[in-house]
């Protein structure tokens, strides 16, 4: 054997090692991506009943805003009818009562006018009685 073979024979020992020692990080790499697929695969299965559940709970939540939807449109008309009939009585029997008050004072104030007037200094018969 020449210089030259044992020369290519160290330098192919010393790169045999170098593909060993690059080797073992590239595996263990391997099974990291292994280990991340498998994460993934698990975590991607435990989340489909949860978006299946959240799907379902939205669905019952928009048929519940629905019906509340329709219950605040029917509190409107009912408040709307309520002031209409408000408006009905007031309009109705506030007026009479109106009058009804006005022709009060008026007999009032005419049988007022006949009652003898208080002299200053006179205490009347009234206030003497109490």
């Amino acid at each position: 054997m020449s210089g030259g073979d044992i020369a290519g024979l160290i330098a192919a020992g010393v790169f045999a090692v170098l593909v060993g020692l690059l080797a073992v990080p590239l595996l263990k790499l391997g099974g990291v991506l292994d280990e991340t697929r498998t994460a993934i695969k698990d975590l991607s299965d435990g989340i489909k009943p949860v978006l299946r559940e959240s799907t379902v709970t939205i669905q019952e939540t928009n048929k519940q805003l629905a019906q509340v939807d329709v219950i605040t449109t029917n509190v409107a008309d009912v408040t709307g009818n309520v002031s209409s009939l408000v408006a009905l009585f007031a309009a109705s029997v506030g007026g009479p009562l109106i009058k009804i008050a006005g022709f009060t004072a008026a007999v009032r104030a005419g049988i007022l006018s006949f009652a003898p007037e208080k002299k200053p200094g006179r205490k009347s018969r009234r206030s003497s009685a109490r």
